[in-house]
């Protein structure tokens, strides 16, 4: 998590250029032990500016001295670890450890103070400093006496350091953990139950210490209880608590603080010997217990900017071994043992003579690793100069110039700055610095190449980068110093500007809406390039946009069409169709191009299955087996069409097939295809099936009547011929048999076109293949009507009048 604090800026002219100068502080956490190139935070979205700007804009840390443990990721833009961070090494048992340093924007010298907070993990478990410590007790203590132990130490922090201790099931001893005033936990074993040594002399306890980490980290102290006689008391310190002050340059070998414990037992127990508890730290190192009198010593030199105090756990322990503890602090006091040290941030090494006041030479940070007085610190430089010196912030000065210069008067200038601090007596440092002085303008920007293609998937967030240009000018400073645009131009009757921006600074260029491939698919334009200098200097580039597409538009069917009044098509398959028989097919569009619009056709549910097959790229509906008598009139089939993008898109439609023969099957079923959405429609659908029915049956007793008709005009005409010697036989050809009602019953069964469900389902009968199904014209034309008899053909000419006549009525009617 980071947070980015803002302090008032100020507004300087640098190098000839208006610019803001800003100061603020970044804050980021980081736990302990991560890997080298760990992410600690987005500094680039922190400082609200793209990844690739920091390399652009000179971004770079500056510390003070000390390793650096961080480091910027060019590429991301992100803080990352440089190794292995151990919170422990760093700062102890201080909480929080902070690590601090800056960022520098070299562009514009803007400094941001970075705080990076290093979290601790659980990767210490407590340890004890005897792990199987001697504990020698007197039988005749009473019950309720406790002995205080040895507590356990882990280097970790917070909820990963020491929360508790647990001691092992036993008949004579429980445990009783003290807070100190400092707040660390000092166990202490209670006697429960008195000891008998003739009973048992010896008593093994396990003194376990935990931890508040998850996993939880064990310590183990395996203790040894001896039982003696008759001493009944703990040495005692004269102080709860010792502290002592010390200079930071006292002599090693220095005695600091002496420490007494007394015992008022006599003899033997009554000799106390004192202890320093081999805790974590360089306390251990820094300080030296003498055993038998209690003096403290130094042994190893103190550094205030290392450790400003000092925490020793000490122990006294008389002869039989009951012990008791207290703590020395201390605290090192600073002196002035160091001088102040110039950290240059950012120097210009040339100026251009007409560079006005005011105009960064360059930026530094003072820094005394002292405190207090002796680290406050006062710079100068040589007046006869034209520069002064302007305090920022975190003791950070800028050199600025005071007047205009002149390089035929001074060519260079060999700055020299001083640092001074405030101790007693003061110290102070030198550093120097060259300045050239240049000028000019004479040469334009230019692009590393003549022209650029750029390729950018449609369907683009606005305001999404898709380009960068980059102009390089030889000159420098201010006369380096490019800005972009685009050429003024339409595109599509609209200004280009409405379609792309280029960020003036950057080059970087940005969509203001999200392109369509299916409108256009390439864009041109021009870019230009214009310096800072005075005249200004420009040149320019050509950019050719082109749109990739993707797949966003799914696939469109054609047919079957969903009707406008909402009914459902329906199909049509005679019961007689062999396996493979083309029922329908399904037709479908995609908008999008390549392996976007890539259609493919699969049978997701069928009421039936088994018995349709739909074609994989084709769409076509076909029997996959002989249609059967069971088979339900009615069949339900859902196909789905995909595209091949990524993610592939689809679409299904639902097909109904119906299965019939004849006009009059399909009737009697029409019903089973048509659900009622409504009471009316239902009806309505009623009324248009019982119309249908009684002019099917009104149509087949016409249809019988005929062949009666027939039948026995064919019955005269033979008994006519057999008394007529000279009447020709008329062909059977002429007249209207059973065959030909069949073949003009079927072609107007297989051009029926039903619709179901809906208010407005009607049956079209459209005009017939075969215009000559009652006639033979070829049977006609090959037989000599003269061998007719006159009447027998005005007969049939009246009855085909009659039957074309009925045909025209009945199609009127529907």
């Amino acid at each position: 998590m980071a947070t980015l604090q803002k302090l008032p800026g100020c507004r300087m002219l640098v190098l000839g250029t208006l610019c803001q100068i800003g100061e603020g502080q970044i804050r980021y956490s980081v736990p302990e032990e991560t890997d080298k190139g760990t992410v600690v935070g987005n500094v680039s979205k922190d400082l609200g500016l793209e990844s690739r700007e920091l390399a652009e804009r000179g971004v770079r840390i500056v510390s003070r001295g000390r390793s650096q443990l961080f480091a910027l990721n060019p590429r991301s833009g992100s803080l990352v670890t440089s190794g292995r961070i151990d919170r422990e090494e760093l700062c102890a048992q201080s909480t929080p450890c902070l690590m601090n340093f800056n960022l520098l924007l070299e562009d514009k010298l803007t400094i941001y103070s970075v705080e990076v907070e290093v979290t601790d993990v659980n990767d210490n478990a407590p340890r004890f400093g005897v792990e199987e410590p001697e504990l020698k007790i007197s039988e005749t203590t009473t019950p309720g006496f406790r002995i205080p132990l040895k507590s356990a130490h882990d280097v970790d922090v917070g909820e990963n350091t020491l929360q508790k201790y647990e001691l092992n099931s036993n008949d004579h001893f429980s445990l009783d953990v003290r807070t100190g005033a400092d707040g660390n936990k000092y166990p202490e074993l209670v006697l429960e139950r008195a000891l008998d040594r003739e009973e048992e002399a010896v008593h093994h306890l396990v003194l376990v210490a935990l931890d508040g980490g998850s996993p939880v980290q064990p310590g183990t102290c395996r203790i040894r209880v001896k039982v003696l006689d008759v001493n009944d008391n703990a040495p005692v310190f004269t102080q709860p608590e010792y502290r002592v002050s010390v200079p930071e340059n006292v002599p090693v070998g220095t005695r600091i603080l002496t420490v007494t414990a007394t015992d008022p037992d006599e003899g033997y127990n009554a000799q106390v010997t004192y202890f320093q508890e081999q805790a974590p730290g360089e306390a251990a190192d820094v300080f030296e217990l003498k055993t038998t009198s209690g003096d403290i010593t130094i042994t190893k030199s103190l550094d205030y900017e290392k450790a400003k105090f000092h925490e020793i756990d000490i122990e006294a322990q008389d002869g039989p071994g009951l012990l008791t503890r207290t703590k020395v602090v201390v605290t090192v006091l600073d002196v002035n043992d160091n001088a102040p040290e110039f950290y240059m941030t950012s120097a210009t090494a040339s100026v251009p003579e007409d560079s006005p006041p005011g105009t960064v030479i360059a930026l530094f940070n003072v820094h005394d690793r002292d405190s207090g007085q002796n680290a406050v610190v006062t710079c100068s430089l040589p007046e006869m100069f034209p520069f002064k010196l302007e305090r920022s912030v975190d003791n950070y000065y800028r050199l600025v110039t005071t007047r205009a210069l002149d390089r035929e008067e001074f060519s260079f200038y060999n700055i020299t700055l001083s640092a001074k601090d405030g101790g007693n007596p003061s110290l102070s440092t030198d550093t120097h610095l060259l300045l050239q002085v240049a000028d000019i303008n004479d040469n334009p920007p230019s692009f590393p190449r003549g022209s650029y293609s750029a390729y950018i998937s449609e369907n683009n967030p606005r305001g999404t980068s898709i380009f960068s240009v980059l102009a390089y000018d030889p000159d420098i400073n201010d006369n380096a110093h490019v800005t972009y645009s685009l050429a003024e131009d339409t595109f599509q009757g609209a200004p280009l500007s409405s379609y792309i921006s280029i960020n003036s600074d950057t080059g970087v260029l940005y969509a203001l809406r999200s392109f369509d491939y299916e409108q256009f698919q390439d864009l041109q334009l021009w870019v230009i390039a214009v310096d800072s200098g005075n005249p200004p200097l420009s040149s320019n580039v050509s950019l050719s946009l082109f749109l990739v597409d993707q797949n966003d538009n799914m696939p469109e069917i054609l047919y079957p069409a969903l009707p406008t009044d909402g009914s459902t098509g329906v199909e049509l398959a005679p019961r007689s169709a062999e396996p493979g028989y083309l029922v329908t097919k399904v037709v479908a569009v995609d908008k999008d191009s390549g392996q976007n619009a890539w259609l493919s056709y699969r049978l997701l549910k069928a009421s039936e299955p088994g018995l349709f097959s739909v074609g994989l790229h084709t769409g076509e509906v076909r029997t996959a087996r002989a249609l059967l008598d069971r088979d339900a009139l009615k069949q339900s089939l859902v196909v789905s069409v995909q595209d091949h993008g990524q993610p592939p898109l689809s679409a299904t439609v639902t097909l109904t097939i119906a299965i019939a023969d004849n006009i009059p099957e399909v009737l009697a079923d029409l019903g089973s295809i048509r659900t009622p959405a409504n009471s009316d429609d239902s009806e309505l659908t009623l009324y248009l099936v019982v119309a249908v029915a009684v002019v099917s049956c009104v149509f087949l007793a016409f249809v019988i009547a005929l062949l009666a008709l027939r039948l026995r005009r064919w019955h005269m005409s033979r008994m006519l011929h057999a008394s007529r010697d000279g009447l020709g036989v008329i062909p059977a050809s002429h007249f209207v048999g059973v065959d030909g009602v069949r073949a003009f019953l079927q072609t107007y069964s297989h051009e029926v076109s039903l619709t179901a469900d809906s208010g407005k389902s009607h049956i079209i009968f459209p005009q017939p293949n075969y215009a000559d199904t009652l006639i033979s014209h070829e049977s006609c034309d090959k037989t000599d009507m003269l061998s007719a008899p006159q009447s027998l053909l005005d007969d049939k000419r009246e009855e085909t009048s009659q039957v074309i006549r009925f045909c025209h009525m009945l199609m009127l009617f529907c």
